[in-house]
Formats: structure tokens, C-alpha cells, sequence
């Protein structure tokens, strides 16, 4: 099986009109409400420290986006810990509250493509690790009407970079559970020895402990490291999980499914064992990341996915799979 590329993707490409997201828009989030497709969506200029934001698009038929401001919607503080930007969002509903997860640094990244890349921070002899080496946290904020947002601060442990954050839209036996991929959090010491997806859980969403492996790579496409894609989604058997996988062979970004179990999301029931989506055509080839399909955002329509992804770091594009077949294809892969 194979998700279906939309056949007029992009569906979101860089606006040279704004300063900030002249050069790329990827990763994004997404969510209905009202009948409408929210679109939270990473962006950065053409400037050497690659300051990363997050703009806001909205559509009535979940193809066709308009952007809703030439701002950003969503802005790292300039003496805050998340002062590097605001990237990678991921976006659930629980209540009548919608909670966004986004990675973020202390200082920008750079444009991290390029050999000459400058580094824009400092390295204090003492301090955190997080600051020293300009490393990932993950942040949490909310929001009732998903244009004006509240950060509630960094949700993962400073001693990790720690990105790839995905929180389940319900609690499960009177617990949040949430999904993240530590690059440090492998190795000798570990029952993995590549970067791969943990599974915690927290009483208030901010907090979280009680880290147990859920998963990690065993095919080729996935040896490099993987990490949660979009937020689970709880279908008829189970909590349904898009996840991407990164090839020691080609350093190549493609994706795969897992079933969880919905009274135990620690509890894998089934996972794909070849992916369900790669780079082939020219858009996800040829960016600031050749050969890159990495899913954020995932909606309902009817009885299909709309699956919204970056494409080699430059543009957002669309595909869709039927939701049953795509259930009983996985529950085929024992």
C-alpha cells in the first residue's frame, strides 16, 4: 500500500511578499473546526540565522489554503529559551482547548544546509546542556480559537534534545500520554541503540515522566532513527500513528504506520514493515533536504486521511489514504 500524493502539490510554496517566509513552509500542524481546516505551518526567510516561525492558513475544502496574516502567528521570544524560532508544530483538541506542541532552541539554527553555516549562540562554560550546545526542548501552548496562543514553557527534560513531540487527544486510564524521540536517549545504556519513539505520561501535560521504549527501527528504510509524525488519531481498532524513519543508507526521510492499542498506547498491535510513503518526485527531492516526506498534520474527510507533509524542507504538499483500508492493510502486517 501507498498513500496518494495530490496531484497538484504543492499546496503551499514560500511567499516572497513576507520577509519570514520567503525561503521555505513545511511541517505543518492541522485541525478542523467549524468546518474549516486550520493550517499552523513552519516558515523561515532568507537570512543567515534562519529564524523560524509559524504562520496560519485556512481552507474550506482541505486543498486550498489562504494564508490569514503577512505576521506570524507564532514567534520565538528574543530573551526566551525558544528565541531560536518555533518549528515542527503538532496540534490536538482535548476539551474546548486546542494544545500545540513546536521544537525550538535557545538560538537559530543557521541555514543548516549549507557547509559555510554560521552559529549564532554562545557557549558558557557553564550552564545547561541545552544552552551550551543550542539543543532542541519542545514547548507546549494553547489556545481556544487557534489564532491567539498561550506558551506554557518547554514540556521535555533540558538534558535531551528532544523533538518529534506528539500528545494523544484523550487521556488514557486517567492519563495523558505523550510521544517523543530523545537523540540522546540511545545507546549502550539503552534497550535501543538509535534515536527512537518514547512514550510517557503526565497528570497535567506539563510534567511528564515514567519513559518506556515504544518503538524503534528494524527495517533499512528506518535504521538511522525514527520519531512520531502526526498526532495519534483513535480509530475503530486502535490509536492510529504516522511515523517517519530515516535510512542509514541514504539519510532519506520516508514514512510508515503503527496500530496502538486504545487502552494501552504502550502497546504496539500492529506496525507496517515497509513504508507507505517516499521521496520520488522532484518537489521532495530537490529542496534544503534532498529526499525528505515528513507528515505533521492529519485530518479526517469523509472516509479518507488527508495526510499534510513537508517536502524536502521547502514546501507543504497533500496526500490522502482511505482510512479502512489503510486499518486493514496494517492489521494484515502482523
Amino acid at each position: 500500500m501507498k498513500f496518494k500524493k495530490y496531484e497538484k502539490n504543492p499546496i503551499l510554496k514560500p511567499n516572497p511578499s513576507n520577509q519570514w517566509e520567503e525561503l521555505c513552509v513545511l511541517n505543518p500542524a492541522a485541525i478542523e473546526k467549524d468546518g474549516k481546516v486550520y493550517m499552523l505551518y513552519r516558515a523561515a526567510g532568507n537570512d543567515k540565522t534562519h529564524l523560524i516561525h509559524i504562520g496560519l492558513a485556512i481552507s474550506d475544502d482541505g486543498i486550498n489554503f489562504i494564508r490569514q496574516s503577512d505576521k506570524p502567528l507564532i514567534s520565538g521570544d528574543p530573551n526566551g529559551i525558544d528565541a531560536g524560532g518555533c518549528e515542527d508544530p503538532r496540534l490536538i483538541k482535548l476539551g474546548d482547548y486546542f494544545y500545540l506542541t513546536y521544537a525550538s532552541r535557545p538560538f537559530p539554527p543557521g541555514q543548516y544546509w549549507r557547509e559555510d553555516k554560521e552559529y549564532f549562540g554562545f557557549k558558557p562554560e557553564h550552564g545547561p546542556k541545552v544552552l551550551v550546545w543550542n539543543n532542541t526542548l519542545t514547548h507546549l501552548a494553547i489556545s481556544k480559537d487557534l489564532k491567539n496562543w498561550k506558551k506554557l514553557g518547554p514540556i521535555t527534560d533540558p538534558h535531551y534534545d528532544d523533538r518529534d513531540v506528539v500528545i494523544f487527544p484523550a487521556k488514557v486510564q486517567g492519563k495523558y500520554f505523550m510521544l517523543s524521540r530523545a537523540m540522546e536517549r540511545c545507546g549502550d545504556q539503552y534497550p535501543n541503540q538509535n534515536p527512537a519513539i518514547w512514550i510517557s505520561s503526565s497528570d497535567d501535560l506539563l510534567h511528564w515522566d515514567n519513559y518506556s521504549l515504544l518503538m524503534e527501527g528494524k527495517e533499512d528504510w528506518e535504521s538511522k532513527k525514527i520519531g512520531a509524525s502526526t498526532p495519534p488519531i483513535l480509530t475503530k481498532d486502535g490509536w492510529l500513528l504516522l511515523y517517519h524513519g530515516v535510512s542509514s543508507k541514504d539519510d532519506a526521510y520516508r514514512v510508515g504506520a503503527v496500530l496502538l492499542d486504545k487502552d494501552d498506547p504502550t502497546k504496539i498491535l500492529y506496525r507496517t514493515k515497509d513504508f507507505l510513503m517516499e521521496p520520488e518526485e522532484e518537489y521532495e527531492t530537490n529542496g534544503y533536504y534532498n529526499g525528505c516526506v515528513f507528515p505533521t498534520g492529519i485530518i479526517r474527510k469523509g472516509e479518507d486521511l488527508y495526510i499534510y507533509y513537508g517536502a524536502g524542507d521547502k514546501v507543504i504538499c497533500l496526500a490522502t489514504v482511505n482510512e479502512n483500508e489503510l486499518l486493514e492493510f496494517l492489521k494484515g502486517e502482523k
